[in-house]
């Protein structure tokens, strides 16, 4: 699902350019950079990093997800076509939402999703902070008053996920893994939620797939 951030609040929060350096609480840039083994941001890589099975295996997986991203993106191409222009037609805005968020390793980058809410999403956000179902930093409602009517249509099949398989070609994500968080996200997680940092951030995750057969037997 969207999450909305701003470009405003992306900017301050993590200035200069996109995957520039990591993001880290001490201004030392070079001293608070993740390593394999660990980081003062609290999203180091596992304890297995670094090592020859290790590496061999997260290849295959590199391999797989260009594989698989790049037929992907040749199929899903009519299909965009189709939905960009149902997305136009609903409701003023651009097709498609800049996904500003912070990735492997505290590194930023911005990925695309089909924009499935109005275009002033982002600055209605605050106004309706009190209804967030989500515990910890993510921001989340049953219902968002702010998703458009092509938007909820396109959310209920993951239809609006699959301009991510851009970033997975990029090498920005993974097919699997999990969420990235957004900027504001970042600043406000604990050092433990931003452990999942430690690896590739992907389209889909368990817990993705296991709210999704929740939200379908309800």
């Amino acid at each position: 699902s969207e999450v909305s951030t701003g470009s405003s609040v992306f900017q301050t929060v993590c200035p200069g350019r996109i995957r520039a350096k990591s993001i880290a609480p001490d201004a030392n840039e070079s001293s608070t950079r993740p390593s394999a083994t660990g980081s003062s941001a609290g999203h180091g890589g596992p304890p297995r990093a670094g090592t020859v099975s290790w590496r061999t295996r997260q290849g295959i997986k590199r391999l797989i997800d260009v594989i698989a991203s790049g037929i992907g993106l040749v199929l899903i191409l009519p299909l965009l076509v189709v939905v960009g222009i149902l997305v136009k037609l609903d409701s003023r805005g651009p097709v498609f939402y800049p996904w500003r968020v912070v990735g492997f390793r505290g590194l930023r980058f911005t990925g695309y999703k089909i924009r499935t809410m109005v275009a002033d999403a982002d600055e209605r956000k605050m106004e309706l902070q009190h209804l967030n179902q989500m515990s910890g930093p993510v921001f989340k409602i049953q219902g968002d008053p702010r998703v458009t009517r092509v938007g909820r249509l396109l959310r209920q099949f993951s239809i609006d996920e699959l301009p991510q398989l851009w970033s997975v070609f990029a090498g920005d994500m993974s097919l699997v893994g999990p969420r990235p968080l957004s900027p504001t996200e970042f600043v406000s997680a604990t050092a433990e939620q931003r452990r999942k940092l430690s690896i590739k951030p992907g389209i889909t995750c368990i817990w993705q797939a296991y709210g999704r057969i929740e939200g379908l037997a309800g």
